[in-house]
């Protein structure tokens, strides 16, 4: 079958029909952003205190006291696709709500569209092949809150409305909608947080238009013609908890501990039943006199064959690992991720880099 119609059929498998679940529906909203938490295993849910908030855990932006700004540019399989994140987080007068802005893009660029390769006296044409995209795009609007807050406690809450957009060049698009909330608390020495994802269960309902060469072509290779329909994604837990050990006057560790919990199914996780699955997370930082910070992390633990080259069926545990660094000079940090896409035993190694911004309003704080 021809690349583009690969495509095609992919896309009447996974949207014929009437409404249903889908396991993996927009699964680029899994990815992640921000170096520092992709460095860190994606274990961020009980500790961010950032722009990156808006999506780990929007209740985390309440923690924002100034203008905060981020933008992660990352390309996986040697480039082929191309991830993008942009959000700015703006607190509100009195310091103690936070409003939150999230633009991201996962997408595949100049895709050969090869239906009208070979001519109807099946000669080859060059000429007729051409390109389109495929892109998923989502926008979330974030607000957060201060609840309570001393020396000893913190709770902090927070929901997201986010939007989402699915193109595939002129074929098919998409447009989704869900929410999701989260709270944050401070006890002591410990952090907690839970984020729930997609509660209301998110919805994307596909359209599809094809010219009527391009159905000619869809039925002259015996692929099915798309119609419209509507997927839902699942609602997502995910709890964690994280604490903070001094190493002397300058220096501290951070550990936190996430686990994502699943309700759609089996899944290859490290806990798997039909009625919940569970995905740990695990990271590292290290903060030194807030300017130079080593991360590190593991994730996405899975269950493989030993050796897929042989008869051996024997099958191993396998898991992501993820190491990074970041560079904070005054209100610019930088940070570094270097992060397997897979496993340890594979090369899909992608490096990531994201900027952090915070813009003070120095009229302000002169009034002060």
């Amino acid at each position: 079958m021809r690349p583009s119609l690969l495509l095609f059929a992919f896309l009447c498998t996974a949207t014929a029909g009437h409404t249903q679940f889908r396991k993996y529906s927009n699964e680029f909203l899994n990815i992640g952003v921000g170096a520092r938490g992709l460095a860190m295993g994606s274990a961020q849910v009980a500790s961010v205190s950032d722009g990156t908030a808006g999506y780990w855990n929007p209740a985390g932006l309440a923690a924002v006291k100034v203008t905060n700004v981020n933008a992660m540019h990352a390309e996986y399989f040697s480039g082929i696709g191309k991830y993008d994140y942009l959000s700015v987080a703006l607190p509100l007068n009195g310091s103690q709500r936070t409003l939150g802005i999230t633009a991201l893009r996962f997408g595949v660029d100049d895709i050969p569209n090869t239906l009208f390769l070979v001519e109807p006296d099946g000669t080859i044409n060059y000429g007729n092949v051409r390109s389109f995209s495929s892109a998923d795009y989502a926008f979330l609007f974030s607000l957060a809150q201060q609840l309570k807050q001393s020396d000893t406690r913190n709770i902090r809450v927070g929901v997201n409305a986010k939007v989402i957009h699915r193109s595939v060049g002129s074929f098919a698009k998409a447009w989704g909608f869900g929410f999701d909330a989260g709270v944050q608390m401070q006890a002591g020495k410990w952090k907690l947080g839970l984020a729930g994802r997609d509660i209301t269960t998110t919805f994307n309902t596909w359209s599809f238009r094809f010219t009527e060469d391009e159905k000619e072509a869809l039925y002259l290779t015996n692929n099915d013609i798309p119609v419209r329909s509507t997927e839902m994604t699942a609602p997502r837990l995910v709890a964690g908890a994280a604490r903070e050990f001094r190493l002397g006057s300058k220096a501290s560790l951070l550990a936190e501990a996430n686990v994502d919990l699943t309700f759609d199914g089996r899944r290859n996780t490290l806990v798997s039943s039909r009625a919940v699955n569970i995905d740990p997370k695990l990271g590292l930082e290290a903060n030194i006199n807030n300017v130079l910070y080593i991360r590190g992390g593991i994730n996405n633990f899975q269950r493989a064959l030993a050796d897929k080259d042989t008869m051996n069926q024997k099958k191993v545990w396998i898991y992501q690992p993820s190491l990074g660094a970041g560079f904070r000079l005054q209100q610019v940090r930088i940070d570094y991720a270097f992060t397997n896409m897979a496993n340890q035993s594979s090369s899909l190694y992608t490096h990531v880099f994201s900027l952090q911004l915070d813009i003070i309003n120095t009229k302000k704080k002169t009034a002060r």
